[in-house]
């Protein structure tokens, strides 16, 4: 009795967590992989930002895809309250770098300091015929309602 106490004290309490489509994995370690290894083109969906809230009421979209010429503000971190264009997207670090967001090395040079895509807020879209589709598209859920 007391080696099974022992064992039962070693098992971890089973999560009854219901899986909701038996093709996608709920596992940890392959949803890192996948993240961490994913190909450019995955990696600019897994790179988008969450909108203003007047661009949020304007389109009916929450986030898009981040580029290269939006006006973004830093909301979360070192840099928060910053707003800046977006100089680059560096889909291989999974990070952006935006305008006047620098710091100095030690030898005097300045170097643009990488902030994650999530950790912004896009203020001005820079919109173009590709961009404008996607946001139509996607944000005529929101307007065409159960309800409306």
């Amino acid at each position: 009795s007391r080696l099974k106490a022992r064992s039962a004290a070693r098992i971890a309490p089973h999560r009854t967590k219901m899986k909701q489509k038996k093709t996608v994995s709920s596992s940890r370690r392959k949803s890192r992989k996948a993240y961490f290894t994913a190909p450019s083109h995955q990696r600019r969906k897994l790179m988008s930002s969450p909108l203003s809230k007047d661009l949020r009421a304007k389109w009916g979209v929450r986030s898009i895809p981040i580029r290269r010429d939006d006006e973004v503000m830093i909301v979360r971190g070192h840099y928060h309250d910053r707003e800046g264009k977006v100089i680059q997207v560096y889909r291989k670090k999974f990070r952006i770098h935006i305008e006047r967001v620098t710091r100095d090395k030690a030898n005097g040079q300045t170097v643009p300091v990488g902030i994650h895509p999530s950790k912004v807020m896009i203020t001005k879209i820079r919109m173009d015929k590709d961009r404008r589709a996607l946001l139509e598209r996607r944000g005529g859920k929101a307007k065409k309602g159960k309800y409306t």
